[in-house]
């Protein structure tokens, strides 16, 4: 669980600053659970710069509630997760010194964004929240507010996840969290995972993942791979500390983002063979397979230029088919290009997607 924040100040020096706005939303890896909103009093003065920034003035803030009375939700909706913002050390900073303010030492686990940016998007011009968003297509609306920067860093933090190939988000962020009690992990395990189509892994204790699975109902599949009693079933089982999953909408996905975490973790309890290589081109040089999405206005987007599988993405396509640029920002890249072409080519020949969409010249990518 993930609360991705953003705070506004009032500026000044360091350390000194006060809180003018705040936007917390509780965050699964997969939806929004949860949200908090609010202007605060800071009980001082709002530097000038600042105030035209942001828009926010003192005379706004005048009746708006003081930190201390809105402390207690602030912790109540970060409770037990980890801490995400853009620039993750400056509002992780403003709230340990506004809860060390009333003598409460908060302590939270972290992720920043832009580091993780620079990590997964090394093309982007720039690494601040509105010009990476921009790059990405990521719409932002009130700019310099809480709510809707906060906003715009969950749709950002969202497609760092789907980017994160190697899975080192999530395996940290396992690594992070452990507050719950023996006896009921698998019941907990169970009760949050979907009834949707996907990809799951099993991490052991220090987040690792030590198997991945598949199929069209993820909690049933987890479950199934509970009750195995193969020698290698029973030390997963034994071994399993969270699952933590990701959708994928259609059975191209499901197959080869399968396939491709195989060979890019290699989980120690998976047998992982080696597969036959399919290296004849495809009927088109240049295309896009569309295919059903996560959720129903959403499309699951596969990018072929020049007979090579550059990678996927999850978007809505109202633009994007016309400014694949843009789509090419948002693509989750696809490191052994071999191995997807052979899944996608063998399951092109057996099964039928959505839509093929050809870029006949090189100039439309």
């Amino acid at each position: 669980m993930y609360a991705v924040v953003d705070i506004e100040t009032t500026g000044g020096k360091f350390n000194e600053e006060g809180i003018t706005e705040i936007a917390i939303y509780k965050y699964d890896g997969h939806q929004i659970v949860d949200q908090f909103i609010s202007l605060v009093n800071p009980e001082r003065e709002i530097q000038e710069f600042v105030a035209k920034l942001t828009g926010i003035n003192n005379k706004m803030l005048k009746n708006a509630p003081k930190f201390y009375e809105v402390a207690k939700r602030i912790i109540e909706i970060t409770q037990d997760c980890i801490l995400i913002a853009h620039n993750a050390n400056f509002d992780y900073r403003i709230l340990r010194t506004e809860f060390g303010r009333l003598g409460y030492d908060y302590n939270k686990n972290t992720l920043c964004t832009v580091a993780l940016s620079k990590k997964l998007i090394i093309d982007s011009p720039s690494y601040s929240l509105g010009k990476l968003c921009r790059h990405l297509g990521i719409p932002v609306t009130d700019r310099h507010r809480a709510n809707g920067d906060a906003l715009a860093t969950v749709k950002l933090f969202k497609l760092l996840l789907d980017k994160d190939i190697d899975k080192e988000i999530i395996q940290q962020s396992v690594k992070y969290f452990d507050n719950r009690h023996e006896k009921q992990r698998i019941l907990n395990i169970l009760n949050k995972l979907p009834e949707t189509q996907g990809v799951f892994y099993i991490h052991n204790q220090e987040g690792t993942i030590i198997f991945i699975g598949r199929g069209n109902n993820i909690k049933l599949e987890v479950n199934k791979q509970f009750l195995k009693k193969t020698s290698k079933a029973e030390k997963v089982f034994k071994r399993v500390h969270e699952v933590t999953y990701e959708e994928t909408g259609n059975s191209l996905l499901t197959r080869l983002k399968y396939h491709l975490d195989l060979d890019s973790v290699r989980p120690k309890y998976n047998i992982i063979r080696k597969r036959k290589k399919n290296n004849t081109n495809f009927n088109n040089n240049t295309f896009l397979i569309i295919d059903k999405g996560r959720i129903p206005e959403e499309h699951a987007v596969i990018l072929i230029e020049n007979n090579t599988v550059l990678g996927y993405a999850f978007t809505n396509l109202a633009f994007q088919e016309n400014q694949i640029s843009i789509l090419k920002s948002m693509l989750t890249p696809i490191e052994n290009k071999e191995l997807a072409k052979t899944i996608i080519k063998n399951y092109l020949l057996r099964n039928k997607v959505q839509k093929i969409v050809r870029l006949e010249t090189e100039e439309n990518i």
